[in-house]
């Protein structure tokens, strides 16, 4: 039997209070003109560009960083050589769609998971499959690699499981949840994962077959994110709010009043910013000192259309994100600076992106199929 928590609710921003923020940010009637400002500058310089036959679902890089991985929404996977654009391998993926895709954190490997029912892990090296994972429903929606990559976690529809990696034994199976599963990730230290659904998020151990703990909340998660620190767990809803909780005490600090759904959230390496979308501005909640609890958000201006991705560099201080009319934009939170550099990408939605892992690149696909590379330049 899981421990529920009646968590002590810290604060709420009112909704009416983050739209007024918000409104002092409108969308600008044209774009800005990149490098105008006397702020430094950095610019986005491109390397190469590929062409997938549809929608980009997502993005990766290898553990080593020498190549990219491309996932089509219609279920191909291809590999790039990084240096070169080169198409080093066409994998099958999942028929008829790919859902998700990630690395594994330092080998040579890919998971994926799709409409078949089933999650995929490939050698990159060979383009060979070597494991083949029922998930336990029609469609695998999610997958994750904990810290070592020593374990795969994949949901699919109201289950979720454990696989053990190089072996491919299934080492728990998560079941029985009252709704589909939003999102799974690893929290940081514990090594428990964490698993949202409506009503809230369950942390299993994964060596026991039932959760352990749940923090308790009325509403629909969308996407989980851990602080890298393991003290502090944030997840996007279907209400337009943001959803905090204190890992120590289970603690709860909800921010409402964005205008639309929050599916783009991304932590800073030091664990001290939240970015997040659900708008036309990138809010950035400070973490630091007391926490968010009271503050007002920096909203970060300079998009054209919705914010769909944001992500920090994985050791640096950029942080990038892309919109709905292809722009790709950089900033510096910590700094409280502006818009710093960035580009247009093919004027159509950014549906993924990502750092290189030495934080020098961003890969970035569109929703009509393109794939661009750009170095900061």
């Amino acid at each position: 039997m899981c421990k529920r928590y009646a968590a002590r609710r810290i604060r709420v921003i009112a909704a009416d209070a983050l739209h007024k923020i918000y409104s002092r940010y409108p969308v600008p009637d044209k774009p800005m003109i990149l490098g105008k400002s006397k702020r430094p500058t950095n610019s986005l310089a491109p390397l190469w560009r590929a062409t997938l036959p549809d929608h980009v679902i997502g993005l990766d890089y290898s553990a080593d960083g020498t190549l990219l991985v491309a996932a089509s929404v219609s279920g191909p996977l291809f590999v790039y050589d990084v240096a070169s654009g080169q198409l080093k391998h066409e994998l099958k993926g999942h028929v008829p769609g790919t859902m998700a895709i990630e690395c594994h954190p330092n080998s040579p490997t890919l998971a994926s998971c799709g409409q078949d029912g089933h999650a995929r892990v490939w050698n990159l090296e060979t383009g060979a499959q070597t494991l083949e994972l029922a998930g336990g429903a029609a469609w695998v929606e999610h997958l994750a690699w904990n810290h070592d990559g020593t374990l795969l976690a994949t949901s699919a529809g109201k289950t979720a499981r454990v696989w053990d990696w190089p072996k491919g034994t299934m080492v728990q199976d998560y079941g029985g949840h009252a709704s589909t599963i939003a999102d799974v990730a690893w929290e940081p230290g514990a090594g428990r994962l964490s698993v949202a659904v409506y009503g809230g998020v369950f942390h299993y151990g994964p060596t026991k077959t039932e959760a352990d703990e749940q923090y308790e909340w009325r509403g629909s998660p969308l996407k989980l994110a851990w602080s890298a620190d393991g003290k502090m767990l944030a997840h996007g809803n279907q209400d337009a709010s943001v959803h905090f909780w204190y890992a120590h005490d289970s603690q709860e600090l909800n921010m409402s009043g964005y205008p639309g759904k929050v599916r783009e959230l991304s932590w800073d390496f030091r664990s001290r910013f939240l970015a997040t979308g659900g708008g036309n501005a990138v809010c950035i909640w400070d973490c630091s000192g007391a926490g968010p609890e009271g503050s007002k958000p920096n909203m970060m201006e300079g998009h054209t259309g919705t914010v769909t991705a944001v992500m920090w560099q994985r050791r640096g201080t950029l942080l990038a994100s892309g919109d709905m009319d292809g722009r790709v934009c950089l900033w510096q939170p910590a700094n409280r600076s502006g818009l710093i550099g960035g580009a247009t990408f093919e004027g159509t939605e950014i549906s993924a992106l990502t750092w290189s892992r030495d934080d020098k690149q961003i890969a970035v696909g569109s929703g009509a199929g393109a794939i661009g590379l750009f170095k900061v330049v």
